[in-house]
């Protein structure tokens, strides 16, 4: 599998991934490696999805640093280190999946449900944190708000987005926005022109309040 057909995130991640095995000794990048990279990783997807879903991330942390240290450790192995079998296996399982949705490069999210079919301890220890693969793809269709990962920049620019706009239309879903009070000729002549076929974009002018 190409590296260049993940997004810069993920191939941060799995750079992440290889100094954590490194560190502990271990001359394979195991799916509990490249898990904890991904957890850990600042303004990563894969953190944000877990807080959303009200998932002990601390607790899961420590579960995926038990695993790691139960792994084979060499010493001196000279930074000669490859990617697993099982780990290979989990983003064969990301690319299947990635191809199945339309997306052209395969992100963290993408990577972090397919680890939930991991045999190595990393899947069992995501359902013990009471994740479920169904909930954990309406979370990460939420969040992705219908778009595909169409360049390697999507997490980036994704996470942008999440950093410096505000999403007026999930606001006013849960009912977070103030009512509009004393336009409510501006508002039919908005929803009028909103109704057209051809329209212009409308502008909302007068005085605030």
């Amino acid at each position: 599998m190409q590296i260049d057909r993940f997004t810069n995130k993920l191939q941060e991640a799995l750079s992440d991934a290889q100094s954590i095995a490194v560190g502990n000794d271990n001359n394979r990048i195991a799916p509990a490696h490249l898990a904890q990279a991904l957890l850990q990783q600042q303004g990563g997807a894969v953190s944000t999805i877990l807080s959303q879903m009200g998932v002990d991330k601390d607790a899961l942390e420590r579960g995926l640093g038990q695993l790691i240290g139960d792994l084979p450790k060499i010493r001196n192995n000279n930074g000669d280190i490859q990617l697993s079998l099982d780990l290979g296996r989990i983003l064969n399982l990301a690319d299947k999946h990635t191809q199945k949705i339309g997306d052209d490069f395969i992100a963290s999210e993408t990577v972090l449900l397919a680890l939930m079919d991991d045999r190595t301890g990393v899947g069992e220890l995501l359902k013990i944190s009471q994740i479920q693969s169904e909930q954990l793809s309406r979370v990460i269709e939420q969040m992705r708000g219908g778009e595909t990962v169409r360049d390697s920049n999507a997490e980036d620019t994704r996470q942008a987005l999440a950093n410096y706009t505000i999403d007026l239309t999930d606001r006013a879903e849960r009912g977070k926005l103030d009512p509009v009070i004393g336009r409510d000729d501006e508002i039919r002549r908005t929803i009028q022109v909103l109704q057209r076929r051809t329209k212009n974009n409308p502008v909302l002018i007068g005085e605030p309040g």
